[in-house]
């Protein structure tokens, strides 16, 4: 069955980088979607970032607009979540997740994703 397997996830000072990546094991990127998503304790699932594989064409949530970049390694089956400036509120558990049909518009809603990793911990200290 379709892997997700999350990396990279670490405890980081305000204003410093990570990079998450997400490692898909049989799943074809072909016409699909792939984002990433967070949720911190207490709060609900929230989309971060969108990717359409086949167009490289992507949507962010307007809290990390500048601050986030999703991309992707075909080669590798590998979706990649770049963080920098990181701030106290982007503290969470962070989802990869992935399309199961053609994908036809980006979405930040976790109901349209069927695939889910098991998450990455991020924590951003002040």
């Amino acid at each position: 069955q379709v892997q997700l397997v999350e990396s990279g996830g670490n405890s980081v000072q305000a204003g410093g980088s990570l990079r998450l990546s997400c490692a898909a094991s049989r799943y074809s990127f072909g016409y699909n979607c792939m984002g990433w998503f967070r949720q911190a304790p207490g709060k609900e699932r929230e989309g971060v970032a969108t990717i359409h594989t086949d167009s490289r064409s992507t949507v962010y949530d307007n809290s990390v607009k500048g601050r986030f970049t999703i991309s992707q390694d075909n080669a590798e089956n590998t979706v990649y979540l770049q963080m920098s400036s990181l701030k106290p509120e982007d503290s969470a558990m962070y989802y990869c997740a992935a399309g199961r049909t053609a994908c036809t518009l980006l979405s930040l809603s976790a109901s349209d994703y069927y695939y889910w990793g098991q998450g990455t911990q991020v924590t951003v200290a002040s």
